[in-house]
């Protein structure tokens, strides 16, 4: 059957009060970016209700796009025809028959919101579940949990039919709670704490450090990687790509090996916090999961923190690893982060780091280090790509110089 249109109900939206429409017009263009290789689909968004004009296009692809895009809470393709009741009889008849085998269990359900309508709802449910029985003499009519749910809605606009119900994602559109900086390294964790604050409406930017020659291109690529199996929940995502060799050479020089971690973890941390101020971002999101690896613990956390004030969003703090990787599993990167490919906190890492550093120790050894200039030149040596569902869309080379860098931030 060709469907006409696509009938989205928002899931949390409906909450929101006078922010609502806010909240709607971020998930419009959520989905219109996500859809943008569907020029005909038209979308029209009203307070209860979003409708995707399909114009021809495919449905089966443009349903599986939906069920990843965050502020939908279901959805249903639909057929509209005009409020005749003769018409839509005939419309309902046609999609029961293309579902319909003998002992098939259904239930007709009316909403009707045009209340000038010539049946009211109840009188609606019985005219079209009589014309059923008669058309399908061996369809069972069934009030709970049937097979097959006929919806039927009659609008100012017109009558909308529907036997299917798709469940979204969930959640909040991107967007609609800011923007925060994703600290990808390439592992499990990161990806799931992205797609977990793009769930509550964090439009992210992936930030990921690399270290040439100590990292490969493969090691980078698998980041863009990831990265590409996240844009899909909201259309592209920007990827920052860091240069970290020099700093991580300076710390390897000048720092006890028990501090390695720490240290490096901490430029990583002020050099996305430089990011975030350019940037115009609220947070910074990682994927940090207590007490999993030695820079994880309490301590480790306290005495990395203390280099920002901006808030740090761990979606992933409390869940042990099992948790993460069926979560990894279900959006599809787990087996892309198990690719042995080593990143930046891997490359020096101490045979035993320390797991209760000391602050004013760490203070001292950094004083060893040129701090402010190295993350000066990090920060200005940055290169953003945008990055859809099937790759690299756009790459520029370094994007900022120093000069307009802090410009920015005065």
């Amino acid at each position: 059957m060709e469907y006409t249109e696509i009938m989205v109900r928002y899931g949390e939206l409906s909450t929101k009060g006078k922010n609502r429409q806010t909240f709607i017009q971020r998930l419009a263009q959520n989905v219109r970016q996500a859809l943008q290789d569907f020029p005909a689909v038209k979308i029209h968004g009203n307070r209860d209700r979003m409708h995707l004009l399909l114009n021809g296009s495919d449905s089966t692809e443009i349903c599986r796009r939906l069920t990843e895009i965050f502020g939908i809470q279901n959805f249903s393709p639909v057929i509209k025809v005009e409020k005749d009741l003769d018409v839509i009889k005939k419309t309902a008849l046609t999609m029961l028959g293309e579902v319909y085998h003998p002992g098939l269990t259904f239930k007709i359900n009316t909403n009707r919101s045009d209340h000038d309508f010539v049946l009211d709802t109840n009188e609606l449910n019985l005219f079209l579940g009589n014309a059923t029985v008669d058309a399908f003499p061996a369809i069972v009519a069934q009030m709970r949990k049937p097979e097959v749910t006929l919806r039927v809605e009659i609008r100012r606009e017109g009558a909308y039919l529907s036997y299917l119900t798709v469940n979204g994602a969930g959640g909040l559109p991107v967007g609609t709670s800011g923007r925060g900086m994703l600290m990808l390294s390439g592992g499990i964790d990161s990806p799931v704490a992205g797609f977990l604050a793009m769930k509550r409406g964090v439009e992210i930017e992936a930030v990921h450090f690399a270290s040439p020659p100590y990292t490969s291109p493969q090691a980078l690529q698998k980041a863009q990687d990831l990265t590409a199996k996240l844009a899909p929940y909201v259309g592209s995502i920007q990827f920052i790509e860091v240069p970290f060799t020099e700093i991580q050479e300076e710390i390897k020089a000048h720092v006890p090996q028990g501090y390695l971690m720490t240290i490096t973890r901490r430029f990583m941390l002020r050099v996305t916090d430089r990011l975030r101020e350019v940037r115009k971002g609220l947070v910074i999101i990682n994927g940090e999961s207590l007490g999993q690896v030695a820079s994880q613990t309490l301590p480790s956390m306290v005495a990395i923190n203390a280099v920002t004030v901006t808030p740090i969003i761990r979606p992933v703090v409390t869940m042990d690893k099992n948790e993460i990787i069926e979560i990894a599993q279900k959006i599809d990167t787990f087996e892309l982060a198990i690719q042995p490919f080593e990143d930046c906190c891997t490359i020096f890492a101490p045979p035993q780091p320390k797991t209760r550093p000391k602050l004013e120790k760490v203070l001292q050894y950094e004083e060893r280090l040129a701090v402010e200039e190295l993350v000066e030149r990090a920060v200005s040596g940055i290169k953003i790509s945008q990055i859809n569902r099937h790759g690299l869309v756009q790459k520029q080379e370094t994007v900022v110089a120093e000069s307009q860098l802090f410009d920015d931030l005065l």
